[in-house]
């Protein structure tokens, strides 16, 4: 789980996790489990890491796609400034009588707007679409199936978008969210949907770790142990290389302090004049210990020339590896300089 600022969509870096693996099959129908032994429980379990890891925040929304919409999880998460916002999977039965997806399509319309979509696989493009708001509230109950001592029923409210007179060569875009905060009116609707949309960052960071960077399905090793090692690092050098990239220009003006230590940033203002060239554009712009300083650095590593694209995740991950060995040698050499004794 990443934190992304609300307002900005800069990513704040890494708040919780886990590595999950299977030991051979269940016989016990998931249903069937307690809610501890199901594998859904990492869905509770990383939020309320991200809880922990976030509590200085003015407000907390998790957000997460249709793999986690389980009751549960709308029962025992919330709290005071922490809210839930979920893609639903599952057409509920409502208190009021009816299933959820009827609702949606009662509600009135709330509005048109063009957002625009993101990739969420390679060699997909972004498209511009118009679409309608409709939302309501709603109260869930809980599944016959689900553990007797959460609520009957839980209170949210339900978002639909459904994409107006798409192409017909592309799948429409039709989300309904489910999540706890209050909405007062269509601005505030939209604004939800914006934080959704959000969601596309770790979309992103799960391409850097594959397709686009790592190539962590590629890797070859001997034991589950290493694999998980493995996957662990691959996960945090990924989100480093989406944080240094969202920041290469600049724009959300994040000090260094929110990828590397104090150490490194001296690092890094040692390397600045051995990397800047001649022109003014080979120069280093930006502010003393800001992470856009910082990445100009890491990308001149990583081969980037100052000219032409701006440097990608694959230029950042090389220029990382660069400069973790840059650093390591500097914090070897000053410890020499250090243990040198005179007679």
């Amino acid at each position: 789980m990443i934190a992304v600022d609300a307002a900005s969509g800069a990513c704040l870096g890494l708040v919780g996790g886990q590595i999950c693996t299977r030991d051979g099959v269940n016989p016990i129908p998931h249903r069937e489990r307690p809610l501890e032994e199901r594998e859904s429980m990492r869905w509770l379990d990383t939020a309320e890491q991200a809880k922990q890891v976030l509590r200085p925040a003015a407000m907390v929304t998790v957000v997460d796609d249709r793999e986690s919409d389980f009751y549960a999880k709308w029962a025992t998460v919330p709290e005071v400034g922490v809210h839930m916002l979920t893609r639903t999977m599952k057409d509920r039965r409502l208190a009021t009588g009816g299933m959820l997806f009827a609702a949606a399509d009662a509600f009135r319309a709330a509005g048109k707007r063009r957002i625009t979509l993101r990739p969420h696989e390679a060699g997909q493009r972004r498209r511009k679409v118009m679409v309608e708001l409709r939302d309501g509230e709603v109260e869930i109950c809980r599944p016959q199936h689900e553990d007797r001592s959460l609520p009957a029923t839980v209170r949210l409210r339900l978002i639909e978008v459904r994409e107006v007179k798409p192409p017909p060569d592309v799948e429409p875009l039709h989300w309904r969210l489910l999540t706890t905060h209050q909405i007062a009116n269509a601005a505030g609707a939209w604004q939800i949907i914006g934080w959704y949309q959000l969601r596309w960052v770790i979309e992103q960071m799960h391409r850097v770790m594959k397709s686009q960077g790592l190539q962590l399905e590629d890797s070859q090793v001997a034991t589950a142990e290493r694999l998980e090692e493995l996957a662990a690092v691959a996960v945090k050098a990924a989100c480093i290389d989406i944080q240094l990239t969202q920041e290469r220009d600049g724009k959300h003006e994040l000090p260094g302090s929110v990828v590397f230590s104090a150490p490194e940033m001296d690092t890094v203002e040692a390397l600045v004049p051995t990397l800047e060239g001649s022109t003014e554009r080979q120069k280093n712009p930006h502010p003393v210990g800001s992470l856009a300083r910082a990445g100009w650095v890491v990308a001149r590593l990583g081969g980037w020339n100052c000219y032409y694209k701006p440097p990608g995740p694959i230029i950042f991950r090389r220029g990382m590896e660069q400069f973790s060995a840059y650093h390591r040698g500097r914090m070897i050499g000053m410890r020499m300089q250090r243990d040198v004794r005179i007679p």
